[in-house]
């Protein structure tokens, strides 16, 4: 069972990795990351990829969270605190009042896991996304609509990002993910394992509606604005979401949220 302890000072050298959580998120965390909340504690308690190395958590939480420690890997520390002590470490008032330090698997490749994708299967395939909030959206949607993984660019923001995770409410410990190599020629890549690349744009050529879904789909999202690279737009089919008149856009996770369920939808029948 999880080994249980007091800390009783912000200066604590076993609680240091949780001191001035904001700062060090700007910098990174070198293969570790930070969970919030009682949600993402409960997902990264039974995470297969991920490890909880160590929880801290208000006092005053603990009996509300015993069922979820007790899914912790054997003696794992669960330091407590006063509520003072616990934004002392912090830097910031933690209202929810529980935090866990997690360490990250090695790092998969997206060759990996579209190899080992099932014979009816659907990937994101994100390019330029640098916001943890639509990020942690696209997450949230990916394992809503049972996504088999999510692959980023060099450029797109760090799913394991403590607001990203939050937002994603756990899921982007769940959905495996990982990122193309820089210059990577990802359409041949996705085609190499079956997968159609669909890209999304106001322009596509058709609409959503009439696409017949491919057993094996990769679609195709872009920063909001510039949208997707002119060269996988020229190498992908080309999809669009018809909208009032004057209107072309929907915020990034709304739109894979849409796709996703469409996609879906159409595999199950």
């Amino acid at each position: 069972m999880a080994l249980f302890s007091s800390v009783d000072s912000p200066d604590d050298p076993r609680v240091a990795p949780y001191r001035d959580i904001k700062e060090r998120d700007l910098v990174g965390r070198e293969g570790r990351f930070i969970a919030e909340g009682e949600v993402v504690l409960a997902v990264l308690a039974r995470a297969s990829r991920h490890r909880c190395l160590s929880v801290l958590i208000d006092g005053r939480r603990l009996d509300k969270l015993r069922p979820i420690l007790a899914d912790l890997a054997e003696e794992t520390p669960v330091y407590v605190a006063g509520q003072e002590v616990v934004d002392a470490i912090a830097g910031f008032h933690l209202h929810r009042g529980i935090l866990a330090l997690g360490e990250t698997a090695t790092d998969l490749t997206p060759e990996a896991l579209l190899a080992r994708a099932p014979e009816r299967a659907v990937v994101l395939s994100l390019h330029g996304l640098s916001n943890h909030d639509n990020l942690g959206g696209l997450f949230r949607n990916a394992a809503a609509f049972g996504a088999h993984a999510v692959l980023l660019d060099p450029t797109c923001a760090d799913p394991l990002y403590r607001k990203a995770i939050r937002v994603s409410v756990g899921a982007a410990l769940r959905v495996p993910f990982a990122r193309w190599r820089e210059g990577e020629d990802v359409t041949a890549a996705l085609e190499r394992h079956g997968f159609q690349p669909l890209a999304l744009s106001p322009s596509g050529d058709r609409t959503l509606a009439e696409l017949p879904p491919p057993a094996r789909t990769a679609v195709l999202l872009g920063t909001e604005g510039p949208g997707l690279p002119p060269d996988l737009l020229r190498r992908a089919a080309t999809v669009r979401i018809p909208m009032a008149q004057g209107w072309d856009s929907l915020n990034v996770a709304v739109t894979a949220g849409i796709v996703l369920h469409h996609l879906q939808s159409a595999l199950r029948t």
